[in-house]
């Protein structure tokens, strides 16, 4: 059931079209109601809300003709938001807007609206109806719901393009991973030494290219519980896996059919719905763009490198190495191998020191960011966050700084040092 839902929310037309059928739907019972029930119940249904054939006709003419106008704004304003996240922030920010349940509703609202007049016109005929009609005035009632709705979308873009909350988005997509896993954790993985699987090997391969974007794992443990299977993921989520790749490697007691289909999502994009790696790297890559010399927008890169430092702090909590989920009775049933720490650390800042070593504000904000990082993390992380300091350093260019940029990094060097519980690195100052 979770697999269909998430299948199901990846496509983008299904919310128009269920709106559409609603109007179809709605069309089809006003045109039974205009023609079984206004004759027989005339007097319940003031004057005001009724009118002839006529009338009607030329009102839902102009609502639709007025509604697919509308609609054909709508889907344009759409098409330069998309534009301007492509350009303005990464191509990889893209689904933070195209998943927007907002834009998809309105859209629905605007086809719906517009199903719906054009329908009821089609049934417009003199020869069926021998008093007024009802459909008109809901029609009417169709587009002020329309109005209303179009004033809300411009009112959502407005505030929708705007950096802030771009980044709370991100962070806040981030974060929902981050949570999600450490439920999982608490619950149904443990940290094994060591995997000693028992039973024949099989390997799984890929049926599909693209990225693993989704791994059931509840149905999996289930399912190797049911079957007395033991199974090894072998690709972590967020791989690019090809037809001759391995993706798992299940030990079996018995010779039965497995289908391991249901258990894994593989689609042409990367997703951060289990994707920590991507989750970051979106938030990375909008800082990275920020500081190009095309956009120069240094200050909102600090703040997203700030962002980060929280939410790597909150990720240390996580088990990280080979990890284990068992079953009710606590027999190992699922291995996976999760991600390592330094290696998130690594590929979150290898970038920004790459291409922010000329710029003093970003590398102080990387330096928050790992004291940041230090202060809310476990302990056992300290000594890999002050490696990844001292691999920042190796690109800095210090010994060509300013007195006042020295002391300023100094400063942050320092505070770093102090949460950490280390002794601070001195930049040199020979020229």
């Amino acid at each position: 059931m979770k697999k269909l839902f998430y299948n199901w929310r990846e496509k983008l037309w299904v919310t128009p079209a269920i709106f559409s059928l609603l109007a179809i739907v709605l069309s089809v019972a006003m045109f039974y109601v205009d023609l079984l029930l206004v004759e027989r119940y005339r007097e319940f249904f003031p004057d005001i809300l009724l009118t002839n054939v006529d009338l009607a006709k030329t009102i839902m003419g102009e609502l639709a003709g007025a509604l697919l106008t509308m609609t054909t704004f709508t889907f344009s304003t759409i098409l330069v938001v998309l534009t301007m996240y492509s350009s303005q922030f990464s191509p990889r920010t893209l689904k933070n807007f195209i998943h927007d349940p907002v834009t998809w509703r309105v859209l629905g609202i605007f086809l719906g609206g517009f199903i719906y007049n054009t329908l009821s016109l089609l049934f417009m005929r003199d020869d069926l109806y021998e008093t007024d009609v009802l459909s008109a005035f809901v029609g009417i009632l169709i587009v002020f719901i329309c109005l209303a709705t179009f004033a809300y979308f411009i009112h959502h873009i407005a505030t929708h393009v705007q950096v802030g909350k771009l980044l709370n988005e991100l962070e806040a997509d981030a974060s929902r991973v981050i949570d999600d896993y450490s439920k999982k954790q608490k619950h149904d993985m443990e940290i094994k030494a060591n995997w000693r699987p028992d039973g024949i090997a099989q390997t799984i391969k890929a049926q599909q290219h693209g990225y693993i974007q989704f791994l059931h794992f509840d149905k999996m443990l289930e399912y190797a519980e049911k079957q007395n299977l033991e199974i090894e993921i072998l690709q972590k989520i967020g791989a690019y896996v090809h037809e001759e790749t391995e993706l798992f490697r299940i030990y079996r007691k018995e010779d039965i059919q497995i289908d391991t289909k249901k258990f894994v999502s593989i689609g042409q994009e990367r997703t951060s719905s289990q994707d920590i790696d991507f989750a970051i790297q979106k938030m990375v890559e909008v800082a990275l763009r920020a500081i190009s010399p095309g956009i120069n927008d240094p200050n909102t890169a600090n703040g997203i490198i700030i962002r980060i430092g929280r939410l790597l702090g909150k990720m240390s909590h996580l088990k990280t190495g080979a990890i284990v989920m068992a079953d009710g009775e606590g027999h190992p049933r699922i291995n996976y191998h999760f991600f390592s720490y330094e290696d998130i650390l690594y590929r979150t800042f290898h970038q920004l020191a790459h291409y922010g070593k000329e710029d003093v504000s970003v590398m102080a904000s990387i330096l928050d960011s790992l004291t940041i990082a230090v202060e809310a993390s476990e302990k056992q992380h300290h000594e890999v966050i002050w490696a990844s300091q001292l691999y920042l350093l190796d690109h800095l260019e210090y010994t060509t700084m300013s007195q006042h940029d020295h002391r300023f990094l100094q400063s942050k060097l320092d505070a770093l040092a102090n949460a950490a519980d280390r002794r601070p690195v001195i930049l040199s100052q020979n020229k």
